[in-house]
């Protein structure tokens, strides 16, 4: 994941830190040359690596720091401060057009994951409750417009093609289709090449000249670290950039990108890419980007996450039941099937302060929710309303029709009892008692796990 090797060598640093009770200029400057190279080795540009640690450092060796009765916590805060600021302080929304429909141009480099993340941003933009429309304009790169056609069927978006007409050309008809059929958003999938070059530039200018975009967004690859810097001044410095989208920010990228893009152009990261699923986009936060570099999780996104892919009417009749200690296996089974909407599990934990770090080199088999929910949808449903009567002739049917053996069954069962148990510990208990029971579970380890199929 991106971040990792800098966290590690950030929280080194502060380690440092901590272990002092008072602190020096000295210690303070020390620090500092170790985040600095924290900074370099995760491929952020060398002038903003420096003038990051520079100012750090300034505001860090002030009186009020230095006299504090917590110093290098008072650091630590500084150097969050910094890092929001680096990333652009605030969340940098879409432009919105007076009058519908907002075009967005989506550019960039052949390669960088331009017509997917078009696709993913229309998902967000209908998850919304907008209407996007989806336009391929992009006529040279083989099965391109293909592409975007399969792309906007999984999100369920409507895609307006016009073969290899010219893209300026089908770029207005796509407008005027939107205009006349109420679509609120035009989402233009242009062109790549290899390169920057002037035919690129020369067509896209040509689109920007002919339909006026409210906003014009840049699609970069992390993963090319300080090249997406350069690309991103390039194409800001020809065609005019109103954001960026950072794709690929979930693999072996080092992050430098995130950090040097803002500070090197100006030009504010909109969203991130973090999977290969369409609903794998993230809106970009700076503040809570700040906090998982410094292991600090980010419980408003996991939070988000989950009110944007949870059931509320499921979510209300599940917390009766656990009220009346009514919890059976098809509510285990809508947990499982609303607990995969929400995206990788690895990712959303890392999202839960002080768990990032520990399970950082844990192997989590996500497919063992597919191999209980196929356990599950073999009983008949008097089972799964009543599990009690799943003597050893229906637990050996149950394994037949799943493909599973007698002891995954039984596994799945002792783990379902268990958090039956769990539940019930809260249900009726009155709220303080049951949040005390929660942390009690929580910290002897108690808490059910390991399916381990």
């Amino acid at each position: 994941m991106a971040f990792d090797g800098l966290s590690d060598r950030l929280e080194a640093a502060f380690r440092k830190l901590r272990s002092k009770g008072a602190l020096t200029e000295a210690d303070v400057k020390s620090a500092m040359r170790e985040v600095r190279m924290a900074l370099l080795e995760a491929d952020v540009n060398f002038k903003v690596a420096r003038d990051f640690t520079t100012r750090v450092t300034e505001r860090a060796v002030g009186e009020k720091v230095m006299e504090s009765l917590t110093p290098s916590q008072m650091v630590i805060k500084i150097v969050n401060q910094e890092l929001v600021a680096l990333m652009g302080g605030t969340r940098s929304r879409i432009a919105c057009a007076p009058h519908p429909p907002t075009v967005i141009l989506l550019c960039g480099l052949q390669g960088s994951g331009k017509t997917t993340h078009c696709a993913k941003l229309a998902l967000m933009l209908k998850k919304q409750g907008h209407r996007p429309l989806l336009t391929a304009c992009d006529i040279y790169r083989p099965a391109a417009i293909e592409q975007l056609k399969i792309l906007g069927k999984q999100a369920d978006v409507p895609v307006y093609e016009n073969g290899t007409n010219p893209p300026v050309q089908t770029a207005k008809e796509a407008i005027a289709l939107a205009k006349d059929r109420g679509y609120d958003y035009v989402l233009l999938d242009t062109a790549g090449r290899l390169h920057i070059d002037e035919a690129l530039m020369n067509e896209l200018k040509e689109i920007k000249t002919a339909v006026r975009p409210t906003e014009i967004m840049l699609v970069v690859d992390a993963m090319t670290g300080q090249d997406a810097v350069a690309v991103a001044e390039g194409f800001d410095g020809a065609l005019g950039v109103d954001g960026v989208i950072l794709t690929k920010t979930d693999g072996d990228t080092r992050g430098g990108a995130v950090l040097s893009v803002m500070a090197v152009t100006g030009k504010p990261v909109k969203f991130v890419g973090v999977g290969e699923k369409l609903g794998d986009l993230d809106t970009f936060h700076p503040d809570r980007m700040a906090s998982r570099i410094l292991g600090m999780g980010d419980v408003l996104s996991l939070i988000e996450k989950a009110e944007g892919s949870l059931d509320e009417k499921k979510a209300a009749e599940l917390e009766d039941k656990l009220r009346k200690n009514k919890f059976d296996l098809n509510d285990l089974l809508d947990q499982f099937s609303q607990l995969k909407k929400m995206g990788n599990l690895k990712e959303m934990l890392g999202m839960i302060p002080g768990l990032g770090k520990q399970i950082r080199d844990v192997d989590i088999d996500e497919g063992q929710f597919d191999r209980m929910q196929a356990i599950i949808l073999s009983m008949t449903p008097k089972e799964r309303t009543n599990p009690d009567i799943l003597n050893g002739s229906r637990k050996k049917r149950i394994a037949a029709g799943c493909g599973r053996s007698v002891e995954d069954v039984n596994r799945l069962l002792t783990q379902y009892k268990q958090m039956k148990k769990m539940f019930g510990q809260f249900g009726g208990s009155g709220k303080k008692s049951g949040m005390r029971n929660m942390r009690r579970m929580m910290g002897s380890g108690s808490m059910p796990g390991g399916f381990g199929f």
